[in-house]
C-alpha cells in the first residue's frame, strides 16, 4: 500500500523536548485543525470487506525512504540512511543505562534466565511490572489516572480498517479515548489515522512493527519510535509525546531512548485480555466478558475511590471492539468518569505541535455534565442515526498481534 507519488506537503516547524537530537518529522501532509476525510466506501461501510478494501490516497509515501512494512523498523537499510545516522549519532549513548538486550524465548515469549527479577534493577516491566525508573534520564510511565472513579479508556493497535462502527459509537457519545497507532497501520490505513484525530481522540505511538522492545538493539529501538512517530506525523500533522510499548515490554534502556526524543510511555493497571479470546488457550469470550464485568464492578465497591485505572483494549478486530461497545453502558453507570489519558493526566499538549488543545479534567467534566443536562451541545457530536446502537459486524480477526 506504499507507493509514490510527488505532490505539495506542508511543513510546520517545532522543537522538540530534546533540542540537541536531530529529527525531521517536519514533513507532512495535513492541516490538523482541518482535517478532510473523503466520503468513499472504505470510510463510511460497514462491511469488512468494504472497509478493508485496498485505496488509494495522497498520503503516500517513497518507499526507499521508509521501513519495510511489519518489519523491524531498521528494515530497508533505514539504519543506514543520512537521515537515521543524523540522528543516531546527534544522542549521547554514553549517557545511556548499561542494559543488556534482552532475548526472545523459543516460544515467542521473553527469556529472563539469569535476571535479578527480585530486585529487578533495570525496572523490567516484564519483569516486575516496575513503572518508576531505577536509571537517570528516564522518563517515568504513566500507569493510572489519579483521578477517583475514573476509566481510561484505551485502545491499541489502530488504525483498523474495519474501525468506522466502532469510531461513529464513540463519536455518538461524545467519548475521547487514547489511541495506540502502530505507524505500518498509519502508512496502510490513512484515512483511519485521520479520523482518530478528527475525532479527537488522543493519538499516540504504539511501534513500527510490534515487536518486544527489550530484545531490540539500541538501533532498532530508536528506529521503531522514530518511524512511528514520522508516519503519525506524515498523514495527521501531529507528532504524538507518548507511546505504548508492545506487550508493555520496556526497561530503562528502552526508557531512556524514547526520553530522548522527548516521549513518555503509558502502560495500564487493568487489563481486559480481549485480544486472546479464542485465540490464547483457556480464553474465552466470557473469560472477557467477565474481566469487564470484574472492572465494572470495582467501579463501585471502592477500589477507585482514591484514584482511578487506565485500562487495556484493543480496537485490533472486531470482536474486540464489540467488547468494549458491549460493556460501555455499564462502564459509564459504574464511574463516576470516562477520559483519555491526556484528559485525566492535564495533558493539554500531548503533540509537539500545539494546534490542538485537550481540556484539562476538570473542563471536560464540566463539559459532560452540562450535556447531560441538556445544557450543552456536544462538541462533533456524530448525526447518524441509531450509532449509539451499532453493533459490530461479526469477528474479523486480523493479523496484528496482540497489544
Amino acid at each position: 500500500m506504499i507507493y509514490y507519488y510527488p505532490t505539495l506537503l506542508f511543513a510546520f516547524t517545532f522543537v522538540l523536548v530534546q533540542a540537541d537530537v536531530k529529527t525531521n518529522f517536519t514533513i507532512t501532509k495535513t492541516d490538523p485543525s482541518k482535517i478532510s476525510i473523503p466520503d468513499i466506501p472504505q470510510t463510511t461501510s460497514h462491511d469488512v470487506a468494504t472497509e478493508c478494501a485496498y485505496y488509494n490516497s495522497e498520503y503516500t509515501v517513497n518507499p526507499a525512504e521508509w521501513p519495510t512494512i511489519w518489519d523491524i523498523a531498521t528494515s530497508n537499510n533505514m539504519n543506514t540512511s543520512q537521515e537515521f545516522q543524523d540522528l543516531y549519532n546527534s544522542i549521547d549513548w554514553a549517557s545511556a543505562p548499561n542494559v543488556a538486550v534482552r532475548k526472545a524465548s523459543a516460544t515467542g515469549g521473553l527469556d529472563m534466565a539469569g535476571y535479578d527479577t527480585v530486585n529487578d534493577p533495570d525496572c523490567w516491566w516484564s519483569s516486575s511490572q516496575c513503572t518508576k525508573p531505577k536509571h537517570q534520564g528516564c522518563n517515568a510511565d504513566i500507569v493510572n489516572c489519579p483521578e477517583p472513579g475514573t476509566w481510561g479508556l484505551t485502545f491499541d493497535d489502530g488504525p483498523n480498517c474495519s474501525h468506522n462502527a466502532f469510531y461513529e459509537f464513540l463519536q455518538q457519545n461524545n467519548q475521547q479515548a487514547s489511541m495506540f497507532y502502530i505507524g505500518s497501520n498509519v502508512l496502510n490505513w490513512p484515512y483511519g489515522a485521520l479520523r482518530g484525530v478528527k475525532d479527537g481522540h488522543h493519538i499516540a505511538g504504539h511501534t513500527w512493527s510490534h515487536k518486544m522492545m527489550t530484545t531490540l538493539t539500541n538501533q532498532e529501538v530508536l528506529a521503531e519510535l522514530y518511524y512511528t512517530a514520522k508516519a503519525i506525523k506524515y498523514v495527521t500533522g501531529i507528532t504524538p509525546l507518548y507511546w505504548r510499548p508492545a506487550l508493555g515490554d520496556i526497561d530503562d534502556r528502552v526508557r531512556w531512548i524514547a526520553s530522548q526524543l522527548g516521549f513518555t510511555a503509558i502502560l495500564w493497571n487493568l487489563d481486559t485480555d480481549d485480544w486472546a479470546a479464542g485465540t490464547t488457550p483457556g480464553i474465552t469470550p466470557q473469560t472477557v466478558d467477565q474481566k469487564y464485568q470484574n472492572f465494572i464492578t470495582m467501579g463501585s465497591n471502592g477500589s477507585f475511590v482514591n484514584s482511578g485505572n487506565i485500562v487495556l483494549s484493543h480496537e485490533i478486530n472486531n470482536m474486540t471492539m464489540d467488547f468494549a461497545i458491549q460493556h460501555y453502558p455499564a462502564i459509564k453507570n459504574a464511574y463516576k468518569h470516562i477520559v483519555d489519558v491526556a484528559t485525566c493526566m492535564n495533558i493539554s499538549h500531548p503533540y509537539v505541535e500545539q494546534v490542538i488543545t485537550f481540556p484539562n479534567f476538570e473542563q471536560k467534566v464540566n463539559e459532560n455534565a452540562s450535556t447531560a443536562t441538556g445544557s450543552g451541545v456536544v462538541p462533533g457530536a456524530s448525526q447518524l442515526p441509531g450509532a449509539a446502537t451499532t453493533k459490530i459486524p461479526p469477528s474479523y480477526l486480523s493479523n496484528l498481534p496482540p497489544s
